[in-house]
């Protein structure tokens, strides 16, 4: 089985693009595992069960169960660079799949970025998807 790690936010575009990058892994109908990540901040209250209550969770979860995808859910609050680090390590993913957004080189600098964070720790590979012209 190869799993994958998919952590995603409010974005449709980015959801859409992750769900492809996923479906389009070989034989992802029969052999792939997706756990789909959300992490909120401490202002926010989502449950376990709430992930495909976000549109962009169910929008993933909908194509990749289409596909014939395994899905499973997880939540987790706090930093999100951090807890897609740790749920990689306690899932044992083979990949982790981050819907990246364009930012400048001075919004990088400013605000950081998840994507960098990830890809600059990560112990297994990552694939950064960007976004789709327009969700399906």
């Amino acid at each position: 089985m190869y799993r994958v790690l998919v952590p995603f936010d409010s974005s449709e575009r980015r959801a859409t693009a992750q769900a492809r990058a996923v479906t389009a892994l070989p034989n992802a109908g029969d052999a792939v595992t997706a756990t789909l990540l959300y992490v909120y901040d401490d202002g926010v209250d989502v449950e376990s069960g709430a992930v495909t209550q976000l549109s962009s969770g169910r929008l993933l979860a909908d194509a990749l169960d289409e596909a014939g995808v395994d899905v499973e859910t997880v939540t987790r609050r706090g930093d999100p660079s951090d807890a897609i680090l740790d749920v990689a390590a306690e899932r044992d993913v083979d990949v982790i799949v981050l819907g990246g957004r364009k930012r400048s080189s001075v919004g990088k600098l400013l605000f950081g970025s998840v994507s960098q964070s990830v890809l600059s720790r990560a112990d297994r590979p990552v694939t950064v998807t960007g976004e789709s012209e327009s969700p399906e």
